[in-house]
């Protein structure tokens, strides 16, 4: 009795296995998913200007030049609108927090664009 019962527990696990072989996604889609992708917008400098100054300014500084958090004056050498984007929205390690939840998707854009064209 006890084969029995171990023998179909084997095959039901075997057939959740293949089950989740081929409906879970791999490990590129998976993070393809994840990466946000950068809405196409217009970039208006003022207002990405402001958005900064009323969220960014206490860890990078008035000037951008640094503080708590990295000098952002030359990002844009470094960094693509698309990398700032995706930084932006979902922060990154624990000194930068994401802004997906404090700002819609177009504000965030806009100030990756702006910040991609500081060089």
């Amino acid at each position: 009795m006890q084969k029995w019962i171990m023998s179909g527990l084997f095959v039901i696990a075997g057939a959740l296995a293949l089950v989740l072989m081929f409906t879970l996604p791999s490990r590129e889609q998976a993070e393809q998913e994840a990466k946000p992708q950068l809405p196409e917008i217009t970039m208006n400098a003022e207002q990405a200007e402001a958005i900064v100054k009323a969220n960014c300014i206490s860890c990078h500084g008035d000037t951008l030049q640094g503080g708590a958090g990295p000098n952002l004056q030359k990002i844009g050498s470094q960094l693509s609108a698309d990398q700032l984007y995706s930084i932006i929205t979902k922060g990154k390690g624990g000194m930068m927090p994401s802004f997906k939840d404090r700002l819609k998707e177009e504000e965030i854009a806009n100030v990756a664009m702006w910040l991609a064209e500081k060089k």
